[in-house]
C-alpha cells in the first residue's frame, strides 16, 4: 500500500482487532435460533477481515495473491448462490457478502503485483500501468456502495436495537465498510 507507513500499520491493528469479535460472535454457538445465515455471515466476516488485514499490513500476507482469488472467489460465489436462493426471505446479507468478496477479488486481481513495496505480493497504487478508465470506475462505484452502507450499519448501531451480537456486527460492518472504501478509492485513484 502506497502512503504514510504510520497509516498502514494504523489500519492493519485496526482489522487485526476486528478479529476478536468475529471470532467471539462464532464461539457463543447460539445459532440454534440465529440460523445458519448468521453464522455464515459470521464466518465470512471472519474471512474478510483476515484478508483485509493481509492487504494493509506493511509486511505482506503468508498466501500468495492466487490462494486469495481462489478464497475470495470461492466465497463470492457462495454468498452469490446463498443470496440468489434467499432473496425472497430477507437474506440482504448474503448479497453484502458476495458483493465484499467479488470486491476484494477485484483489488487482488487487478491491482499492481510488487515484492518491493508490500510485502509478497499487493500493492495499493492504483489500477496500473495500462488500466482502463473501467476499472476506476468500477472501484469508485463500489467504494461508494461501502461508504453508503458503513453509514448505513453506522446508524442501526446507533439506534442499538436488535439481537445478541448485533450491534458487534454492525461495528465491524461500518470498519469494514469504511476500510474497503478506503481501499478501492486508493486503487481508483
Amino acid at each position: 500500500m502506497s502512503g504514510p507507513i504510520v497509516v498502514a500499520w494504523t489500519l492493519t491493528a485496526v482489522f487485526a482487532a476486528l478479529v476478536l469479535p468475529c471470532v467471539l460472535r462464532l464461539v457463543r454457538l447460539d445459532y440454534g435460533r440465529q440460523g445458519a445465515a448468521v453464522r455464515n455471515g459470521d464466518l465470512a466476516e471472519l474471512l474478510l477481515v483476515v484478508a483485509m488485514v493481509a492487504m494493509l499490513s506493511p509486511v505482506g500476507g503468508p498466501i500468495p495473491a492466487a490462494g486469495w482469488q481462489a478464497v475470495l472467489a470461492l466465497t463470492a460465489g457462495w454468498f452469490a448462490v446463498s443470496w440468489w436462493k434467499g432473496r425472497r426471505s430477507g437474506h440482504a446479507s448474503c448479497g453484502h457478502h458476495a458483493v465484499s468478496a467479488t470486491a476484494m477479488l477485484f483489488m487482488v486481481t487487478f491491482m499492481p503485483h510488487s515484492d518491493v513495496t508490500h510485502g509478497p505480493w499487493l500493492v495499493m497504487s492504483g489500477p496500473g500501468g495500462t488500466s482502463a478508465l473501467w476499472l476506476s470506475l468500477v472501484f469508485g462505484a463500489v467504494a461508494a456502495y461501502f461508504a453508503a452502507d458503513a453509514v448505513r450499519a453506522g446508524v442501526l448501531a446507533a439506534r442499538g436495537a436488535g439481537e445478541s451480537g448485533q450491534l458487534s456486527r454492525r461495528v465491524c460492518r461500518v470498519i469494514m465498510g469504511l476500510g474497503m472504501g478506503y481501499m478501492l478509492l486508493g486503487a481508483a485513484v
